[in-house]
């Protein structure tokens, strides 16, 4: 990917950088285990995004 990056394009790396968390362990306490997932995971190696 190219160093000097669009605005718009960077931003949206932004996003999925803070979408690719884990759920957090309070969520997990508060459903009693029922969303231990994200549904939104993604790993650089297997899943590409649309950018």
């Amino acid at each position: 990917m190219a160093r000097n990056k669009p605005f718009g394009r960077k931003i949206r790396l932004v996003k999925m950088v803070k979408r690719n968390r884990r759920v957090p362990g309070w969520v997990m306490m508060k459903t009693n285990r029922k969303f231990t997932t994200h549904s939104h995971r993604r790993n650089w190696r297997r899943n590409k995004m649309k950018v």
